[in-house]
């Protein structure tokens, strides 16, 4: 239990972070170069690529923080998995955020900062659930596999026998 709570604390704080980086560049490019008077889906254009670059800060505190005790011993899996995680928490944010901005018309930079905080309440619930139980399941990550030389094979067979 006690572990639970760490890692959840960990998991809030690198969370904060990368909600701090979202919003930020959701901002600045949705009055800038993705604002809805430049590009009609501006907004989920200007989300996609924010959380993208939440997700690659969120991926480094996490590994090495929140779950550095349980990482997979192939970075490339663990990468994969994150990514895939986090685009489904992705697909709700942007859900949330057209909903808003495209199902029911509030348009203001206020309502879609709203609707992304709704997303992004609802994606880190189902984020944090994966995150532990599958890619840093603590498990799997005791599942790495040990390279023993061809040489040190023998030798260990043979002491094993002499030890019983």
């Amino acid at each position: 239990m006690r572990l639970l709570i760490s890692q959840l604390a960990r998991f809030g704080a690198v969370g904060a972070i990368g909600f701090v980086v979202d919003t930020a560049i959701f901002n600045l490019l949705s009055v800038t170069v993705l604002s809805p008077d430049r590009l009609h889906e501006g907004p989920l254009w200007a989300k996609v690529i924010s959380t993208s670059i939440a997700i690659i800060v969120n991926w480094i505190g996490n590994r090495y923080w929140t779950f550095n005790r349980d990482r997979p011993a192939n970075v490339v899996r663990e990468a994969v998995e994150f990514a895939s995680v986090s685009v489904v928490g992705l697909l709700i944010a942007i859900a949330c955020l057209w909903i808003s901005h495209y199902g029911l018309g509030f348009t203001s930079l206020a309502a879609d900062n709203i609707a992304n905080f709704i997303g992004l309440g609802l994606g880190t619930v189902f984020r944090f659930v994966l995150y532990r139980y599958w890619v840093y399941n603590p498990k799997r990550a005791k599942a790495r596999v040990v390279v023993v030389p061809a040489a040190a094979q023998g030798t260990a067979g043979r002491d094993l026998e002499e030890a019983r």
